[in-house]
């Protein structure tokens, strides 16, 4: 029996990695060319093809964790990476301890996109559901 769950472990183990090798043999050339032009030095990403249909590339930057974005045709959409809450600039606190006094944080990114600039997407639970709201630098919304 511990041989049958040894030999199990194994195979799910290397047809895992087998799948992942695949699924990035099918990242555009023209991604990869566009994430090593916006982060020359970064080796290395894990690319995986969201929901929304972007390649999101998850790499590591000076010890903390990214996630950035790209369209099949190589465009850089967003880049973010999520932050502690003493982290959330003070104005941005303020902003929500005034608005949403009674919920609580249950996460915070970072977010530099190509269309909307610098950000803080900030997500609150409420009544069950998440709730997103977007933050510029000086507490106003996006």
């Amino acid at each position: 029996m511990r041989i049958a769950v040894i030999f199990l472990t194994f195979l799910f183990t290397s047809l895992s990695a087998s799948c992942q090798n695949k699924q990035a043999g099918k990242v555009p050339d023209v991604v990869i060319a566009a994430f090593e032009v916006k982060y020359p030095g970064e080796h290395d990403p894990d690319f995986e093809l969201d929901a929304h249909g972007y390649w999101e590339a998850h790499f590591k930057k000076d010890g903390e964790k990214y996630r950035a974005d790209f369209y099949a045709d190589g465009r850089w959409r967003e880049t973010e990476n999520s932050i502690k809450d003493k982290e959330i600039p003070k104005a941005i606190q303020k902003a929500i301890e005034k608005e949403f006094p009674d919920r609580k944080i249950t996460e915070a990114e970072h977010v530099i996109s190509a269309t909307l600039g610098e950000f803080w997407d900030i997500e609150f639970k409420q009544k069950g559901k998440n709730m997103d709201v977007m933050y510029r630098k000086d507490g106003t919304k996006v």
